[in-house]
């Protein structure tokens, strides 16, 4: 029986030494994107930072775009998580409005971050079979906010998420100016806040 135990010990290590060059690849890669830019993460930029080898980077990811999109999806699963706490939180207020604020928060706090998960060129799919399940859970956060709309439920939610992108867009690149950021966001929400 011991030495049963013993290959399965061997996996589970194996298991989760891997798990853990993954996630530190990709704490690297956010950090270097955060004080660089998404153009100073390279392969090998990301292999002198963390002392592992190219070919365990691309063992791991495949290529620079792997990376960049496992970083985007665990930018999906972040953003999904503020987004269902501030749905939660909200007792007797206006759920649409937390729900603006915490998505706007995220793209104003994580801002490499963001761009990842939106402004590169990545082909990490959406509305499709194959999208990973991080996205949906995010954007089940959006669907959750449009109940009782029949199938109109996921036109809403897009039609809500793109103007939130639009906005954390052209206020991250200075196009809206943040002293009317409020304002902007009481009128979206009356905009989507349906009678029930």
């Amino acid at each position: 029986m011991a030495s049963t135990l013993t290959p399965n010990r061997i996996a589970e290590r194996k298991l989760r030494d891997k798990q853990a060059r993954r996630a530190q690849i990709i704490s690297a890669a956010r950090r270097i994107a955060e004080l660089e830019g998404w153009s100073n993460v390279t392969v090998r930029r990301l292999s002198d930072e963390i002392s592992y080898s190219q070919p365990v980077l691309y063992a791991h990811f495949g290529s620079r775009e792997g990376i960049l999109a496992a970083v985007a999806i665990e930018g999906f699963q972040e953003m999904g998580l503020a987004l269902e706490k501030a749905r939660k939180r909200v007792k007797r207020g206006n759920t649409v409005e937390s729900v603006a604020a915490a998505y706007l928060e995220f793209a104003a706090s994580s801002p490499a971050l963001y761009e990842v998960m939106f402004s590169l060129s990545l082909s990490v799919p959406f509305d499709d079979a194959a999208t990973p399940p991080e996205l949906r859970f995010a954007f089940s956060q959006l669907l959750e906010l449009f109940p009782g709309q029949s199938s109109k439920s996921e036109v809403i939610s897009e039609l809500f998420w793109a103007s939130l992108h639009g906005i954390a867009e052209l206020t991250r690149t200075k196009r809206f100016p943040r002293s009317r950021q409020k304002e902007r966001v009481r009128a979206l929400v009356e905009i989507f806040t349906f009678p029930r």
